[in-house]
């Protein structure tokens, strides 16, 4: 990416900058891009998550690299060149709908569970991208999955824009084994009241509901111990997101009980 747009006034991405600034410090570590000698490193980092080959290879992750895409890494104060980044997270360019950052991968090692690694990426990625001009990104979560919907619509403000049954086929990696892959893609406006009430812990809405789906608080634990229940459980959710499609007025959202509603409210409403 080149040089700043005005389209997203300076003020704006300097807030972005402090913004991920903090976040850097509550977590103790440093979010930037990565260097070329990191990218071993970078790819070591995904295949600990996913598994061996189910990242780019190194070839891709070079031309990403070298196109201005966003390879940024999270490093302690002083990394270990020995030892892979703390995080690391890959998003490219798409104009499908407009045009915006496809966030793919974020990864963060477990031991850092807690820490806010992942959220400091992501705040990275988007002051990065609100510096070049873009003020939208997407990515695509596991709608099961509690605390990635927690940590999508309401810590960072990102909203459901789409059910994505089966998005990827069948994975078989470390995380989604034999599971569908059934996906939410969500939109991220990063310069919106809604990311700007997210971002500084404002008080979610009362959501008026219509319909909705409660939520396991860990669906990853039973799909790996019964994975019997899991279908079943997937199965439910299918058809509880299928109102969504005979109804586009409808939206998700996460409830203060962790669990989601459909809603028709507007997205930016205020508590």
């Amino acid at each position: 990416m080149t040089a700043a747009s005005n389209l997203v006034p300076a003020t704006v991405v300097a807030d972005a900058e402090t913004t991920a600034d903090a976040a850097d410090a509550r977590a103790g570590i440093r979010t930037r891009p990565a260097r070329p000698d990191e990218l071993d490193g970078v790819l070591a980092r995904f295949e600990t998550t996913w598994g061996a080959g189910r990242g780019p290879d190194r070839a891709t992750l070079q031309a990403l690299d070298h196109a201005g895409n966003t390879l940024l890494v999270a490093v302690d104060d002083v990394p270990d060149a020995a030892e892979p980044p703390l995080g690391a997270t890959l998003g490219f360019l798409g104009w499908s709908g407009g045009i915006h950052l496809h966030s793919h991968m974020n990864a963060v090692d477990p031991a850092t569970r807690g820490r806010g690694v992942g959220v400091a990426l992501k705040l990275r990625q988007r002051a990065v991208c609100l510096a070049h001009g873009v003020n939208e990104m997407r990515w695509t979560y596991d709608p099961l999955i509690r605390r990635n919907a927690r940590l999508n619509l309401v810590r960072l403000g990102a909203e459901v824009v789409a059910f994505l049954p089966d998005f990827y086929g069948e994975l078989r990696d470390a995380i989604s084994g034999t599971d569908r892959s059934d996906r939410f893609e969500v939109r991220w406006r990063m310069d919106s009241p809604r990311t700007a009430r997210a971002l500084t812990r404002g008080p979610l809405p009362d959501w008026r509901a219509q319909g909705g789906l409660a939520l396991l608080a860990d669906y990853e634990h039973v799909r790996a111990e019964d994975p019997d229940v899991a279908v079943r459980l997937r199965e439910a959710s299918r058809e509880a997101f299928a109102s969504l499609e005979a109804d586009p007025s409808l939206r998700v959202e996460l409830d203060a009980n962790g669990d989601y509603v459909f809603t028709r409210d507007d997205p930016d409403r205020e508590a």
